[in-house]
């Protein structure tokens, strides 16, 4: 199983792809984009298409599924010839409504289980920890009626995208209230997990002290 689990879709063109051992005209990306639709940031938003764009312009073939109302039946014939499953950013609680609303964990289980990689984004690297709390570090955020924070647990710690030093105080807040050790990346590193075996890139990596 291997996961790469970033910050900025822009990192995975510069080099993040290279790490997954495929070459890039074999790339085959399922991106999920049911995150970016419940987002409320136009600036995000406008940043995604211009990523979408350069995908494009480097001749990465990526195709994309909204989960929102999806049969399981849907899901995996989405994926039936892809080999990444890529999870975007924007808001982690609308995306975790509707992976609940359609099992998509369980689908997840079966992609890996059958040899496909996967990429988080932001959002898509919250949702391989055990919980998807630090996302409420960002106030005024819709949470769509999502009051229980539980995610996949692919990892034992929380992983905390776009890190920079003015969260600090916030992120022990929360080391105090859940017990949970946490991992920082900034936007240019990310965590790559190959079969139990992790590799820190972009390092050096930043301790919370």
């Amino acid at each position: 199983m291997k996961l790469l689990l970033a910050s900025k879709e822009n990192f995975l063109i510069k080099e993040g792809y290279n790490y997954l051992g495929i070459p890039k005209d074999k790339l085959r990306i399922g991106r999920i984009i049911t995150a970016i639709k419940g987002a409320q940031d136009e600036v995000f938003k406008a940043y995604m298409e211009e990523y979408k764009l350069n995908m494009i312009k480097e001749d990465i073939y990526f195709e994309e599924l909204d989960i929102k109302d999806k049969t399981s039946q849907e899901i995996y014939k989405f994926f039936e010839d892809k080999n990444v499953v890529q999870i975007e950013g924007g808001n982690p609680f609308y995306l975790l409504k509707y992976i609940r609303e359609v099992n998509f964990e369980k689908i997840l289980k079966d992609l890996l289980d059958n040899g496909l990689s996967y990429v988080g984004c932001s959002t898509g690297s919250h949702l391989m920890s055990p919980s998807i709390i630090l996302a409420t570090m960002k106030k005024g955020r819709n949470h769509f009626g999502i009051t229980d924070f539980t995610a996949f647990k692919y990892v034992p710690y929380l992983i905390r995208p776009h890190y920079v030093k003015a969260m600090d105080d916030g992120l022990r807040e929360i080391i105090q209230k859940t017990g949970y050790n946490i991992r920082l990346i900034t936007d240019d590193q990310a965590i790559l997990i190959e079969n139990g075996r992790e590799t820190f890139i972009g390092g050096p990596e930043i301790i919370l002290k």
